[in-house]
């Protein structure tokens, strides 16, 4: 973990549910749309504030795309303690791939802090 941001214990990140879907626009080079709705939880007993999140995505061939960015769809929310942050955004990928990452924040006393993403894949179906 990148010095000065500490894991806050209860502070965690839920992948719900990841669904292709093939209607959505995509470039040519990245053909595959996937959806997916994320939960960041605070079980902890402290106050947090989501300022950025990085993703990471990896194909099988190992090709990396890395996203980097403030906020999360548009928002910097603050989490009191027992309340969840819930959303969806999309990836589009060019092959299957794994998807993983962070988001980042303050507790209530200004210390940095980081949240992991679980790692989900997205898997294109063998009829697309």
């Amino acid at each position: 973990m990148p010095a000065g941001l500490q894991k806050l214990p209860g502070l965690r990140v839920e992948v719900e549910e990841v669904i292709f879907m093939p209607h959505l626009d995509a470039p040519d080079d990245r053909p595959y749309p996937f959806v997916y709705f994320i939960s960041i939880i605070n079980d902890s007993s402290e106050t947090v504030a989501i300022r950025a999140r990085k993703w990471i995505l990896r194909d099988l061939q190992g090709e990396l795309v890395v996203i980097e960015g403030r906020g999360v769809v548009g928002e910097m929310p603050e989490l009191q303690a027992g309340e969840r942050f819930s959303y969806n955004s999309y990836h589009v990928i060019a092959s299957n791939s794994e998807a993983t990452g962070s988001f980042f924040g303050l507790n209530a006393k200004g210390e940095g802090i980081r949240v992991s993403i679980p790692p989900f894949n997205l898997v294109v179906p063998k009829d697309s």
